[in-house]
């Protein structure tokens, strides 16, 4: 194997499923802010999703809409100044 080509920070990180709770530790070298504690008594990097195989409906079979933090609302105030006027409320 070739030396050096690997990240210095290749360690065990907590990936936590907030829409159904789930949670599992691998390695990773992903960047993290927050810590949690896991079941062996040890704190670990905490990675936060949205979504993942133990959510998603591809995976699970169950239809589920998934809005978080207001996309949708954000979306349509954003483009909001694009739309165009409805029929009749036209100023002269």
């Amino acid at each position: 194997m070739k030396s050096d080509i690997h990240p210095k920070n290749y360690r065990k990180v907590v990936f936590k499923d907030f829409s159904c709770d789930e949670s599992w530790i691998t390695y990773s070298c992903a960047q993290t802010k927050d810590t949690i504690t896991w079941e062996d008594g040890n704190e670990y990097p905490l990675v936060k999703l949205e979504i993942s195989s133990a959510s998603h409906p591809f995976f699970t079979g169950k239809m589920k809409f998934v809005d978080t933090a207001g996309r949708i609302d954000k979306f349509n105030k954003r483009f909001a100044k694009f739309a165009k006027p409805a029929a009749g409320t036209e100023a002269e």
